[in-house]
């Protein structure tokens, strides 16, 4: 079931923040034509996003595109990260559908999936529990857009697929510490400790909660691998494989940031889901894996974070 991508124009929505531009980096290896919407096109507005689909005939599409942010901007903008996510994911599926794009793969989060779900994670635990209450917006519309992708394939034969990355970082990242995800922020907090010479940092909850964390060129690779080979019903999990205690990722980021000050846990703040490691044994089967180690990646990260490749 191999898709081909030689001479296919694939359009990436989403291509200018940190998973969209990654798969654009990584479409460039391929024999193929990556298209892109001009930003002034609002992914939100169905009519806008049907105009382009008709202008510019893409054959494949990769979903890249939405709303994304750690637990405060869950928690802080719930109504915008259901309301925007749910429109940009429909508005694009049924414009593909209006426009015969011959594949689509939609990229989840690995939040759809219940608070207390068993570890690591099968695709099969998505709607066996509650959600974790602080991402149940974002996952929501996470969970809909996998079930879109689905009902498309049962009613009109296409070929839509989906695929659930775990926690994602690297270049184009976003580093704001109100908005940000925990291993950029991370990055952002040891940096500005290191440069003002402060004795500490403050990272939020107890530090126990473990999580999974898969560099961006990794996510593109394995996209790109999903587009070409896969092609069913079910979504598939896209992680690295292995987890670790936050208090161990903030040592980590610590070390190779180059600060040397104390680790401390505001137990006001909350953990969020207690573990989050999805199984990658339906994607190793297919023969992909990730490849870059989580020190590696981080390095690059940070990097990344001097360069100003990211939101600040």
């Amino acid at each position: 079931m191999t898709y081909d991508l030689a001479g296919k124009r694939v359009y990436v929505a989403g291509h200018k923040g940190m998973v969209g531009s990654a798969i654009v980096r990584r479409l460039a290896r391929e024999d193929c034509e990556v298209l892109v919407a001009d930003r002034r096109v609002d992914l939100r507005e169905q009519a806008e996003v049907r105009d382009w689909f008709a202008a510019n005939r893409p054959d494949a599409m990769v979903v890249a595109a939405a709303k994304v942010g750690g637990i405060h901007a869950n928690d802080t903008y719930p109504a915008e990260f259901l309301y925007d996510n749910l429109m940009i994911e429909a508005n694009l599926i049924e414009a593909a559908r209006q426009a015969e794009v011959e594949k689509v793969l939609f990229l989840g989060s690995s939040c759809i999936y219940p608070r207390m779900a068993p570890q690591p994670i099968p695709e099969d635990a998505l709607l066996t529990g509650p959600l974790e209450p602080t991402n149940e917006w974002y996952a929501i519309a996470k969970i809909a857009g996998i079930k879109l992708a689905q009902a498309y394939r049962r009613q009109y034969g296409c070929d839509y697929i989906s695929a659930m990355p775990t926690n994602l970082y690297g270049p184009g990242d976003n580093f704001d510490l109100a908005n940000s995800h925990v291993l950029p922020a991370l990055i952002r907090k040891a940096h500005e400790a290191k440069e003002a010479g402060e004795d500490s940092i403050t990272i939020w909850g107890t530090g126990t909660p473990r999580r999974e964390f898969l560099h961006v060129d990794d996510l593109a690779d394995g996209a790109v691998f999903l587009l070409k080979e896969y092609s069913g019903e079910e979504h598939v999990n896209l992680g690295s494989g292995e987890d670790l205690p936050i208090i161990d990722l903030a040592r980590m980021v610590c070390e190779v940031v180059g600060f040397h000050g104390d680790i401390v846990t505001d137990t006001s703040k909350p953990d969020g889901t207690p573990r989050k490691l999805m199984s990658g044994d339906k994607l190793a089967a297919m023969g992909w894996k990730a490849t870059i180690g989580l020190r590696e990646g981080i390095a690059d990260a940070y990097r990344a974070f001097l360069a100003g490749e990211g939101k600040a």
